[in-house]
């Protein structure tokens, strides 16, 4: 280990940051960039260990909700409604996780072909949902009915394949489902929080015997910068969406699937 590994792990824990939260698939870009600097990730250990700083970001943005809400558990009907509508939409990717988790990581999660298509088509899936979306009947993430929040947990699913984006995913379930824009956002932020907890605990399991003591301290940078820089971009991203909406990140899922797609027909990937 060197101070050049220690580079690669933050610029990997930065871009893990600012991508996990956005609809484009932090994942993609994890991949994609851990191929272009040359940082050699066995069992995928680096990445889910800097996941849980991202997700640790969120939990404490979201800090006096959660507190809220689990103090409010015994005497409070609207905090054991929303642990209920959690849990509720938490649940499909648990069973159907269950199944399918091994099959995408071994046989879609190194596949640049699917990353690229992905991102392409989610980009217009995005575009079309902007434009076509319903009449928004839901404007507080904390009231979504229990029914629509299901449903959302169902559409997480199809994140299992790598460059759709978890947050994506949620996003456009909720769009679908008439959230409203900042709606839909902060229910994929809090949906995020027992999906890539329970994620991170079933990942660690399969791959703490092989962490080397080498890799424990570029993890450890790793994870401080995914901390930090998912931090600096979750409320920025909420008021951002609030007021542009999601174009833009449509457009640049767009051209980074077409730009990905090109590589692979030069032979460059």
């Amino acid at each position: 280990m060197d101070l050049l590994d220690l580079a690669r792990a933050a610029l990997l824990g930065i871009l893990q940051g600012l991508t996990e939260f956005l609809p484009v698939s932090s994942t993609a870009h994890l991949l994609i960039a851990e191929n272009l600097i040359g940082y050699e990730d066995p069992n995928n250990a680096f990445a889910i260990m800097i996941q849980l700083g991202s997700i640790l970001a969120v939990m404490w943005l979201y800090r006096q909700r959660i507190f809220d809400v689990v103090t409010g558990l015994p005497t409070k009907p609207e905090a054991r409604r929303f642990a209920l509508m959690l849990f509720l939409a938490f649940l499909p990717a648990v069973v159907i996780g269950l199944f399918a988790a091994d099959y995408v990581k071994t046989v879609l999660q190194e596949s640049v072909s699917v990353i690229a298509w992905a991102l392409l088509i989610g980009g217009v899936a995005m575009l079309v949902l902007e434009k076509f979306r319903p009449t928004p009947k839901v404007t507080d993430a904390a009231e979504t009915p229990i029914w629509r929040a299901v449903a959302v947990g169902f559409a997480q699913c199809v994140a299992m394949i790598p460059g759709v984006s978890r947050s994506g995913a949620t996003i456009y379930g909720g769009l679908l489902l008439g959230l409203d824009r900042r709606a839909a956002a902060e229910f994929s932020f809090f949906l995020a929080m027992p999906t890539m907890v329970a994620a991170f605990v079933y990942d660690f399991i399969k791959v703490k015997d092989h962490i080397t003591a080498d890799q424990t301290a570029e993890i450890a940078v790793g994870f401080v910068f995914a901390f930090l820089s998912a931090w600096f971009v979750v409320k920025p991203f909420l008021e951002y969406v609030t007021r542009v909406g999601f174009g833009p990140f449509a457009w640049y899922r767009i051209a980074a699937g077409a730009v990905l797609l090109g590589a692979l027909a030069m032979g460059w990937l």
